[in-house]
């Protein structure tokens, strides 16, 4: 099957090559003819796609080492649902994943009422944009990043799933972030298509389910990667400013400035070529993401290293991006534009947080980059580390958070729309402000960002209480709701990093160890051996005031074909305080090094991560054409 799956793939490139080259002819032609054979050639893309994903898993259940890629990440010990998730564990598969569901996007969409409201001009432009990249995909995959070599002779056994990777969390973050980042690329395309076309109808309305669609997967993918970080990584935190993770924020700051814009057009007619901008720019930080993860430019921890692909995604994206431009500043609305109101309005307040975004998204890029950009005139290349983002990001992070408490009394005129309760708004900033000054927590930025979210619920609470269409589903619900988890998200960053409380110390049984008013009692542990990893698990019983608390079980496990110790942790979990432990190392004697710590709020992060992904879904509800 090697053979077979390698050269469907081939004649897919061959295939989507020449329907686009054939959209591009007739649009040359000006022939508007019904594009209904472009249909047809992105279901049978989908069609060999799906058969040569099929034939990807069958390898992996099968564990079929003749294959080079299931040899690299399965091996004959490792659990089904990790052998079954090794589909997008590394770069071809992933690559394969991508394409696979870019196809299905495009599927999808070509059935939609939006698709069929587009003219016959803005499709063949839009098929043209799409089979291109995919067409992209296909070149990649059939040429440097294969995933159907074979191995000659097969191995008794592969080398195994990266032990990091063998975590619940890591068999929903990669196809959720891929999800994602299909799901962009239709806005993207028909954005551009509709813009240089002259489309009549809003490409706004005819995308937006799937636009909200990919901006709930991409948010629902970085969560649980911060969730995996957590767990996984022993550090105790959830974000670290790793490329990698860095890689999935910026198009998530970019598409969520587009949502933000999108609803300014929606509403009052302005921002169209910005929001064809930021629609195409999306799209193409998507692309980037995997650039960054996969071009070997920037070190990472769970980056996949230079692996042929950096250069061409390079040129596809410069290329995407010059196009992009070109047309966003050639075009003109085929719709009336009118005029934003002023920076004192709903309208302009979203605009100020786009610019927010924006900026947001501009500092991670750099950040990220700065290795790349500062080799041009220093050899000795360094990484930016977590203080430099936190000390930019986080300002702009408490400017949103302040901006979420206005936003809900602000007219889309000029002014304040109801004066009392942003008022109320302003009294519960400057009372939360106050009450955790004099509760010990006084450092300047996350005090503004802790206010900032209170007063945010705060402000949500009444919005709800006095608004008829804030309760409504059709109306404003799903919104509210998922403003409402992005205040939890505030809380919970406020408290959680700041105000984190460590310790790590060498201790032997019957040993304890005061953190907080918390006390830890070591009570030696227990070695175990499965077939897949050897380890053990340390306890260790925890109190506060005398009561008990819980017991914390971290684990130190070495895996067959991986050498080196990695940690399990154990948390007692809390929607106050939330206790975290990891075994560092131990001794013959049961002596153990471990790390404690304290983590405020945390769990606030969390649960409001959830409600963002699952209110983002309700969001779909909404009238199509009423009030956003």
């Amino acid at each position: 099957m090697h053979f077979a799956a390698h050269w469907a793939l081939l004649l897919s490139l061959v295939g989507s090559l020449i329907f686009a080259g054939i959209a591009a002819w007739q649009l040359w032609n000006k022939d508007q003819g019904r594009p209904a054979w472009l249909e047809t050639a992105q279901a049978v893309l989908f069609s060999v796609l799906t058969a040569v994903s099929v034939v990807m898993w069958v390898a992996l259940l099968k564990r079929d080492f003749s294959y080079e890629y299931v040899a690299g990440y399965t091996d004959s010990v490792l659990p089904t649902f990790y052998v079954v998730t090794a589909f997008w564990a590394g770069q071809a598969g992933s690559l394969l994943f991508w394409a696979w569901m870019t196809a299905l996007f495009g599927l999808i969409f070509s059935m939609t009422e939006g698709y069929q409201r587009c003219s016959n001009t803005t499709k063949l432009y839009f098929w043209l944009f799409l089979l291109a990249t995919e067409a992209f995909f296909l070149l990649l995959l059939t040429g440097p990043s294969n995933p159907f070599l074979k191995l000659v002779p097969a191995p008794a056994d592969g080398k195994g799933l990266n032990p990091l990777l063998q975590n619940p969390g890591m068999i929903f973050h990669p196809p959720l972030l891929f999800l994602g980042y299909a799901g962009f690329a239709i806005p993207g395309c028909l954005a551009l298509a509709s813009w240089i076309a002259g489309e009549p109808t809003s490409w706004l309305k005819n995308t937006r389910v799937i636009t909200i669609l990919s901006w709930v997967f991409l948010t629902a993918g970085i969560i649980l990667g911060c969730w995996w970080s957590y767990m996984e990584l022993g550090w105790g935190g959830y974000w670290a400013w790793d490329p990698v993770e860095n890689a999935s924020l910026i198009p998530w700051f970019s598409a969520t400035a587009f949502i933000h814009t999108a609803v300014i057009e929606n509403r009052r007619g302005a921002l169209p070529r910005t929001n064809v901008l930021l629609a195409a720019l999306t799209m193409l930080l998507c692309y980037f993401a995997t650039y960054l993860v996969r071009s070997g430019v920037v070190e990472s921890l769970h980056a996949f290293g230079e692996g042929g692909v950096g250069r061409p995604l390079l040129l596809f994206i410069l290329t995407g991006l010059g196009l992009s431009v070109l047309i966003t500043f050639a075009g003109k609305s085929a719709r009336p534009v009118r005029q934003l109101a002023g920076l004192a309005s709903l309208p302009g307040l979203l605009v100020l947080l786009a610019w927010l975004l924006m900026a947001s998204a501009a500092v991670v890029f750099l950040g990220t980059l700065w290795p790349v950009i500062s080799s041009m005139w220093s050899q000795n290349t360094v990484g930016l580390d977590a203080s430099f983002y936190n000390k930019v990001c986080n300002p702009l992070f408490v400017l949103i958070g302040l901006l979420l408490a206005v936003c809900p009394w602000m007219s889309w005129k000029e002014g304040v729309r109801e004066p009392r309760w942003a008022m109320a708004a302003v009294i519960a900033m400057a009372a939360s402000a106050a009450a955790f000054f004099a509760m010990g927590y006084r450092k300047p930025v996350p005090l503004v960002g802790m206010a900032a979210g209170v007063s945010s619920l705060v402000s949500l609470a009444l919005l709800l209480v006095t608004s008829k269409s804030a309760r409504n589903l059709r109306g404003g619900l799903g919104a509210w709701l998922l403003h409402a988890g992005v205040a939890m998200v505030f809380l919970g960053v406020a408290f959680s990093g700041p105000y984190q409380s460590v310790k790590e110390a060498i201790v032997s049984p019957g040993q304890t160890l005061e953190l907080g008013s918390y006390s830890l009692t070591y009570n030696g542990l227990n070695e175990f051996s499965t077939p897949g990893y050897s380890g053990a698990k340390a306890r260790i019983d925890v109190t506060s005031g005398g009561k008990a608390v819980g017991v914390l079980e971290p684990e130190r496990r070495i895996y067959k074909n991986f050498p080196q110790p990695f940690a399990e942790v154990s948390v007692i979990p809390s929607l106050g305080e939330e206790l975290y432990a990891t075994l560092l190392a131990f001794t013959p004697d049961k002596s153990a090094s471990i790390k404690v710590s304290v983590n405020p709020l945390v769990n606030w992060f969390w649960i409001g991560g959830t409600v963002m992904c699952l209110a983002g879904f309700a969001c779909l509800r909404r009238g199509q054409g009423g009030e956003e």
